[in-house]
């Protein structure tokens, strides 16, 4: 079975599992975030209690030299505490949003973590029509920053022009086709994620059911878009009742920027190939994660006779989802988080 993501003899494996098995998951340890550092030897999560767990990857064995070291726990800390507004009668959880690893200068190893800090809301709730949904900044250009909205823009900013970036130097905007509109139009376009490639050249966008990749060079329409899963269109107004269609789903670039990765429901998550345009569904499970083992493609039957190894759309569990995924800078190393677990995946070593 060809892969994605490296190369086309590429398979991935089961490496590691980080978490309790107990199915009662306590809201404090769901993970929130996953970032790997600049080398890929550090691995950073942050969770809904406000704590963060840094594990570091072991030397490889000499026993096994041409094997690759576990992530271990390095390190656990509390960054952030639940807090109160008293004067905005305002709760701030101390949820962990998004980690960064800073440039490393010296022997130390730096990070920002960041929960809600901040709520900057109208006086009058009838003004908000419009949200800011995610920011990046620009990989080579320190000037240079996005930040995605609510009803499916991307907004380019150059500090250079203003200090006061409340003008974008250039606006990415996909025409809607009208006669696709419908009442989830717009809850659907909402961007919960942007990254920019390594390179600097691209930048991609993940909504509810696609992962969209722009050229900088052109705002009008992205150049490559990915269906994650298309066969959940039918299944928008029981997923609108069940506030999964408000769920924010993150996605990243390989190393290289040939490839990129996103998560679904049932623990499933994405991989594409942006050189062969070949896409895999794998999935992050207990039951199926053997170590060593061979990950196997997943397929969902949308209609007709299902196959034996395919799971029915109407099967797939929505409580289950993969939001959070990191992928190794320099290495087909993958992180997954589903809810309280974080799953290490590798390609397969000859």
């Amino acid at each position: 079975m060809a892969g994605v993501g490296g190369g086309n003899d590429l398979q991935w494996c089961f490496a590691q599992v980080k978490g309790a098995i107990d199915e009662d998951v306590a809201e404090a340890d769901i993970i929130s975030t996953v970032e790997f550092n600049y080398s890929g030897d550090l691995l950073a999560t942050g969770d809904k209690g406000g704590r963060v767990v840094i594990f570091q990857r072991e030397q490889e064995s000499k026993n096994r030299p041409h094997s690759r070291g576990e992530y271990n726990v390095y390190s656990t800390f509390q960054s952030h505490e639940p807090e109160f507004d008293y004067l905005k009668s305002l709760e701030i959880e101390e949820k962990i949003n998004k980690i960064r690893w800073l440039p490393q200068q010296n022997a130390a190893h730096s990070l920002l973590s960041t929960n809600d800090i901040v709520d900057i809301k109208p006086a009058n709730m009838e003004e908000l029509t419009e949200v800011i949904t995610a920011a990046e900044c620009h990989p080579n250009q320190c000037n240079v920053f996005v930040y995605s909205s609510s009803k499916g823009t991307i907004r380019l900013c150059d500090m250079r022009a203003a200090a006061l970036c409340d003008r974008h130097t250039k606006f990415f905007e996909e025409p809607e086709d009208p006669s696709s509109r419908s009442f989830f139009s717009e809850i659907i376009s909402s961007i919960s994620d942007v990254k920019f490639s390594h390179s600097g050249r691209y930048m991609m966008t993940r909504d509810y059911l696609s992962v969209k990749v722009w050229d900088l060079n052109m705002e009008n329409r992205p150049v490559e878009t990915y269906q994650v899963h298309e066969y959940l269109r039918s299944k928008l107004c029981s997923l609108y009742e069940n506030d999964c269609i408000f769920d924010k789903f993150e996605c990243c670039w390989n190393g290289t920027d040939s490839a990129i990765m996103t998560g679904s429901y049932n623990n499933f998550f994405r991989m594409f190939d942006r050189n062969t345009r070949r896409d895999i569904t794998l999935e992050a499970s207990r039951e199926s994660s053997k170590p060593r083992g061979i990950l196997k493609p997943r397929k969902v039957c949308t209609g007709g006779k299902r196959k034996k190894d395919e799971i029915s759309v109407d099967s797939l569990d929505f409580n289950k989802k993969i939001l959070h995924t990191a992928w190794h800078p320099k290495e087909n190393v993958i992180a997954v988080a589903a809810t309280n677990n974080l799953y290490i995946f590798q390609d397969k070593m000859n």
